[in-house]
């Protein structure tokens, strides 16, 4: 699927300046491509510092790719999870289906980069970013989009914005179920049949298949959960199962579900549902929009995933760390990091401090060092029995960390390093983020 080369070339154009957190002024006034030809290392850079693992990137995007296709589902990974056209390119070019995004506002940046193939996993009741929608499928005919809806209401008023709205375009939606105590999404599988027939009355929209999200209804893997998990997806497979003779497809229909904690149970429960070629009835894809795999993490998704070394021979690596200075030893077991809330993540759990690097040295911290919390701009390592001399002011420690979602959001520009294991890493790209 499609995504303009030239726009994302066209990144490595832009000027470095103070506004980049984390480059050194030596980079201010250069352009990204001018200032990576001069062959930097990471410890130019300053502290605080997000980076990511370019080879850990190329892992992860093969073993989830492998995955799939074994699978026999597609992947529209959540380009929300890093709104980083530069990976978008890159897991499009290894063989996406599409991209997926959260808002109107995300689908416009992503068709400003030309993606091609866009799943909204919201529903789109704004006028403004209907009417866009609506031009921008008359502008560009080869353009495919499908959205959500979870309600009758939500239906009505997607179609008659459309009515308004200039030209014939239709858009189409996958009907959203959800479960109790869930997010978004109907309750029951007969409210998502009202819904359907209500798609089915409207001029401007047409049924495009069935999709939720698994993991609003469970947080770990634990039976309870698991169990939870297990009855949503064998409903929604029921919902697909119900919708298709009763003709409320036209041409070609999708399943989607699948974020980065339970695929695997998507794929033993949908999977079966794939018939692309229509040889048992309506074309079906089924298709997982996975989108925390290709960054990983050292935190939640390396504890749920089931592409993790304890469930499989090939698993993800977390392709991100933060890097942070000791500014202050107040106590002999506590160290001040410069890194806080504005830098590294912590809603999925806080950074875990894995080893004191500098030119050439990478020294693992001792077993029961923690960071115990965050401000805004400090990170408190907690380290039992620790003595004046160890994490030295001025030491740079490399943390783990957990939730690419909310790491991306807190920088514009992220250098991309060849190796985080290195002796010395050098810094190889700069990615861009569209927050």
């Amino acid at each position: 699927m499609a995504i303009d080369e030239k726009a994302v070339a066209a990144l490595a154009d832009r000027r470095l300046g103070p506004e980049h957190k984390g480059l050194p002024p030596a980079a201010w006034g250069r352009t990204v491509r001018d200032f990576l030809a001069t062959a930097p290392y990471l410890d130019d850079f300053q502290t605080p510092l997000l980076t990511i693992d370019r080879a850990a990137v190329a892992v992860n995007i093969a073993v989830m790719g492998d995955w799939a296709e074994t699978a026999g589902v597609r992947l529209a990974p959540h380009g929300k999870t890093t709104m980083a056209p530069q990976l978008w390119a890159q897991q499009l070019v290894a063989g996406c289906w599409g991209i997926t995004f959260a808002t109107g506002w995300q689908v416009q940046v992503a068709r400003s980069f030309g993606v091609g193939r866009i799943v909204l996993a919201n529903a789109l009741v704004d006028p403004i970013g209907l009417h866009w929608l609506a031009a921008e499928l008359e502008r560009d005919p080869e353009f495919e989009f499908i959205s959500w809806v979870d309600s009758v209401a939500t239906v009505e008023l997607m179609d008659r914005h459309l009515r308004s709205a200039p030209g014939t375009a239709v858009v189409r939606v996958v009907v959203e179920l959800g479960g109790p105590h869930g997010r978004t999404g109907a309750r029951r599988v007969e409210d998502a049949h009202a819904i359907a027939r209500a798609v089915r009355r409207c001029e401007r929209l047409e049924l495009a298949g069935v999709g939720g999200y698994e993991a609003a209804l469970a947080h770990d893997r634990t039976p309870d959960a698991l169990a939870a998990v297990h009855h949503y997806l064998d409903e929604l497979g029921r919902l697909h199962r119900e919708l298709a003779p009763a003709g409320s497809y036209r041409d070609t229909a999708i399943i989607t579900a699948g974020g980065s904690a339970y695929q695997d149970l998507v794929v033993e429960h949908l999977a079966r549902l794939a018939d692309e070629q229509g040889t048992q009835g309506i074309p079906t894809t089924v298709v997982l929009r996975s989108g925390a795999y290709v960054i990983h993490d050292d935190g939640f998704y390396a504890g749920i995933s089931p592409l993790t070394p304890a469930r499989t021979e090939r698993p993800l690596r977390s392709a991100m760390h933060g890097w942070a200075r000791t500014v202050s030893r107040p106590e002999p077991e506590l160290a001040l990091l410069d890194a806080g809330k504005r830098d590294v993540p912590y809603d999925l759990g806080l950074p875990v401090p894995q080893c004191i690097t500098g030119k050439d040295v990478s020294v693992p911290l001792r077993s029961g060092a923690t960071i115990g919390a965050l401000n805004d701009q400090h990170a408190f390592l907690r380290l039992p029995g620790g003595t004046a001399d160890e994490v030295p002011v001025g030491s740079v420690v490399r943390l783990g960390l957990s939730h690419p979602c909310t790491a991306f959001d807190k920088w514009r520009l992220i250098p991309v390093i060849d190796d985080a294991n290195a002796e010395r890493p050098r810094v190889v790209d700069l990615l861009h983020t569209f927050f």
